[in-house]
């Protein structure tokens, strides 16, 4: 019984809002762990051709939710993977109850300081927070977790993020995660 287990396919599966450090910690673990990396988001456009904003423009959040939804069923099929899923993601279908059913899923509660922080060091442009001045920027970010921490509580392990802002802190974050699910490098 432990012997299948441990050839087991193994998922780690990061959720929480943009700005958390979804991508840098999937990154991270990624090179610890010996595991493929997919950012949902990446892959949608990958496979769509199309950047995420040209997918609602042309099918409106409906149609890239379902697109999502499909592309996640897809990518969390795959073995011996850490997923970034979409800030949004858990928040519509069954996502979360089917992320959980697929692997170690794990939230990263950030505060609104630190997500603003990230966002700022962020080299990606966020469409939802073009034309946004700081203090909208933090009001509509406190507005968007209130609304979706439902979901994301759902997840089997919550870890709490501090500011990511150099390698040190991004591998102590990437150790606690791999403690926290138990998952270790391919056999």
């Amino acid at each position: 019984m432990a012997e299948n287990l441990q050839n087991s396919p193994k998922r780690i599966i990061i959720i929480g809002y943009m700005g958390a450090g979804k991508t840098t910690l999937g990154r991270a673990l990624s090179k610890i762990l010996g595991f493929s990396f997919y950012d949902l988001d990446w892959y949608i456009e990958t496979r769509m051709r199309k950047t995420i904003a040209q997918i609602f423009e042309e099918r409106g959040e409906e149609g890239f939710r379902t697109i999502e939804r499909n592309m996640l069923h897809e990518v969390a099929e795959f073995e011996n993977v850490i997923i970034s899923c979409g800030g949004g993601t858990p928040c519509f279908f069954d996502n979360m109850d089917y992320l959980n059913r697929q692997g170690e899923t794990v939230y990263l509660n950030a505060t609104t300081d630190i997500i603003c922080k990230h966002l700022n060091m962020s080299k990606n442009v966020r469409p939802l927070l073009i034309g946004k001045s700081p203090d909208e920027v933090k009001a509509f970010v406190d507005e968007q977790i209130s609304k979706r921490n439902a979901f994301y509580m759902k997840a089997k392990h919550i870890l709490e993020v501090h500011l990511m802002d150099n390698r040190e802190k991004i591998n102590t974050l990437a150790e606690q995660l791999i403690a926290m699910t138990g998952v270790r490098e391919k056999t």
